[in-house]
């Protein structure tokens, strides 16, 4: 089974224009927010701590960097979508978060968070799209899924296939609180490093 054995902050980006703190393959994390993208990367990497989580959503808004096993980059990005944050604050984040993508030779691809209780929104289709515009290699997550029963779960997992044309292996059930589906994810960013690597 694939683990982590060290995962370090090394930095963060707040503007357009600025350099990622080290040259090595990206794998960058991103959703909506409020989806729980810092208590799956905590939970990913087995570091309590690594990435601040709050109960108020919209918290990160700066681009993080994850040393893990000093081969790759994990990349928190700013969460999408939060209407409570001033205009010109998302906007930023919007700037953000698109230069990054366009401009990161680096990143090998991105996983990007779905709630599993609330679906696929017109904000995850707009990512969707751009990502697909980018041709940026995507994985889905579909998180908090232990709030879920059985049927709830299916539920979830052939909608967002269906919304999305999704293969069987480009969506894992993934559970923070459990531990769900971190195995699966893990593997899936470990052979894209591995890829990289051999290139």
């Amino acid at each position: 089974m694939t683990r982590v054995r060290t995962a370090e902050f090394v930095g963060a980006v707040g503007a357009t224009g600025q350099k990622p703190p080290r040259d090595l393959p990206q794998i960058a994390i991103a959703g909506r927010s409020n989806v729980g993208k810092s208590s799956l990367l905590n939970r990913l990497v087995g570091r309590k701590n690594l990435a601040r989580t709050s109960k108020q959503p919209g918290r990160t808004r700066e681009i993080n960097f994850f040393l893990v096993d000093d081969r790759y980059l994990l990349v928190d990005l700013p969460g999408y979508g939060f209407a409570r944050a001033p205009k010109n604050v998302r906007k930023q984040w919007g700037r953000l978060i698109d230069a990054y993508l366009r401009q990161t030779p680096p990143l090998l691809g991105l996983v990007l968070l779905v709630d599993g209780r609330r679906g696929l929104t017109d904000d995850d289709r707009r990512m969707v799209e751009f990502l697909e515009g980018l041709g940026t290699p995507t994985l889905f997550a579909l998180t908090k899924t232990d709030k879920l029963n059985r049927s709830g779960r299916r539920r979830a997992v052939e909608g967002l296939r269906d919304a999305l044309g999704l293969d069987e292996d480009q969506l894992v059930e993934t559970s923070a609180q459990t531990g769900l589906g971190m195995g699966t994810l893990l593997e899936s960013i470990t052979a894209l490093v591995a890829e990289a690597e051999t290139r």
